[in-house]
């Protein structure tokens, strides 16, 4: 378990800090610089201690690349984490010294973020890492007027010019967003549908007339567009028998007489072209760790606005037949996670997931007898969810009116809610 990971130049300079479980002060980096720079000799122990609290350093690009830790984890463990932390930053970055760590500081923090989790190691994967990291890498070498290797006689191009300069060994590994994303397709929608529906439901014991407003905009089919787009557009709809619709295709107003309890009004449903994204995305990665064991790591995305919320999120993921066990180690302690052998699958459920947060997941599943073919039978991910407040299509009711005005107290209210139906993910 890592309490701390910090990275100091040669002259003990600040470049990277990270606290990942708040046991120790910021100053236990003045402590190990000190310890360091005190011994003679030029070769520093790897492992020391200072009041019960551990520190493992590793010198690579001239810098110290450092954990501390106050339980007695593996010396090797957290060694091979940290060169493998330098070598991801020399693949991300590009080169490994004091300046290109400055100039990335935030690609290195959000390498750290998805490497380790409260202080537990959860990959070091290329492979995985490359799905989640979104800042791209800043150049460490200036340009300088005093480089005229490629320049001939009054500022013409040489034909060395025109050759591509060998600078492989420098390049970052992702050299922009668009050439990780396009050689994968990842995220691509493949088929939607949605089925809507407007319901009423009365506790009148007898009900005049009621209107209700739709979205003025509100086109049917591709053949009602008015101009470039339209705001809100469905590809049919039904009514209910007992709806008038001498105003709807003026004014978008439905008028019924509801009997007291619940019926539907109206049914509608869209196809493939939706206007917003959907509501969650998923980065997931399966591959075999020792033997018999298959580790999933999933990272869930919800992007919804930031004050709307999912509730009741449920992932199924099917796993390998002949699993016998799993562990798993969950980012917030309000999930939960349980495999299910008779159905082949794990459970990993989510009471509240709030718009624009990210959640992840490693599960850990022993499978005896586990061969390369049976990593295909991990997926696809299927997801349950109700969404509050929301409606995929737009479609709003702009008003709800009783006509005569009904005496006494009644009171009206309008409530938007999305249900999953069949959510299926590709892995």
């Amino acid at each position: 378990m890592i309490s701390q990971i910090f990275i100091l130049s040669s002259k003990g300079d600040h470049l990277i800090y990270k606290d990942f479980r708040g046991e120790e002060s910021k100053d236990s980096i003045n402590v190990f610089y000190e310890m360091v720079t005190a011994l003679s000799g030029d070769q520093p122990p790897v492992v020391m201690s200072h009041k019960g609290l551990h520190f493992i350093h590793a010198r690579q690009g001239g810098l110290y690349w450092v954990a501390s830790t106050k339980t007695n984890p593996s010396p090797f463990t957290i060694i091979e984490f940290l060169n493998r932390l330098a070598a991801l930053t020399k693949d991300y970055c590009g080169s490994l010294s004091e300046k290109s760590v400055r100039m990335n500081f935030a690609l290195i923090y959000e390498l750290l973020d998805e490497m380790v989790d409260f202080g537990y190691i959860q990959t070091t994967s290329t492979d995985i890492l490359k799905n989640f990291i979104q800042t791209e890498a800043v150049s460490s070498k200036p340009f300088s007027l005093f480089d005229l290797s490629n320049v001939g006689l009054f500022g013409a191009e040489t034909q060395q010019s025109k050759v591509a300069p060998s600078v492989a060994a420098s390049r970052p590994i992702m050299s922009s967003r668009g050439e990780q994303y396009n050689s994968k397709n990842h995220g691509v929608l493949m088929k939607a549908d949605i089925h809507g529906e407007i319901k009423i439901k009365c506790f009148l014991p007898s009900c005049s007339e009621m209107r209700i407003g739709l979205n003025e905009e509100l086109s049917i089919g591709k053949s009602q567009l008015k101009g470039y787009s339209s705001a809100v557009r469905v590809d049919e709809c039904r009514f209910h028998q007992a709806v008038k619709l001498d105003e709807f295709d003026t004014f978008r107003i439905l008028k019924v007489c509801p009997s007291q309890g619940e019926q539907t009004v109206m049914q509608y449903q869209l196809c493939d072209e939706l206007p917003c994204a959907p509501p969650f995305q998923l980065f997931p990665s399966v591959e075999k760790d020792y033997v018999n064991r298959v580790l999933i790591f999933l990272k869930l995305r919800c992007d919804l606005p930031p004050k709307s919320t999912a509730l009741n999120v449920s992932i199924t993921v099917p796993v390998p037949k002949g699993s016998t066990s799993m562990s798993q180690e969950l980012s917030s302690p309000d999930q939960t996670a349980e495999l299910q052998p008779k159905n082949k699958a794990l459970l990993w459920e989510i009471p509240r997931f709030p718009g624009g947060a990210q959640l992840s997941a490693l599960f850990k599943v022993d499978v005896p007898g586990l061969s390369s073919a049976s990593l295909l039978e991990v997926g696809p991910v299927s997801m349950s969810f109700e969404l509050p407040k929301q409606t995929c299509t737009g479609l709003q009711i702009r008003f709800l009116r009783l006509s005569p005005t009904q005496t006494g107290l009644s009171q009206r209210w309008v409530r938007y809610v999305t249900h999953s139906d069949s959510y299926t993910i590709r892995i």
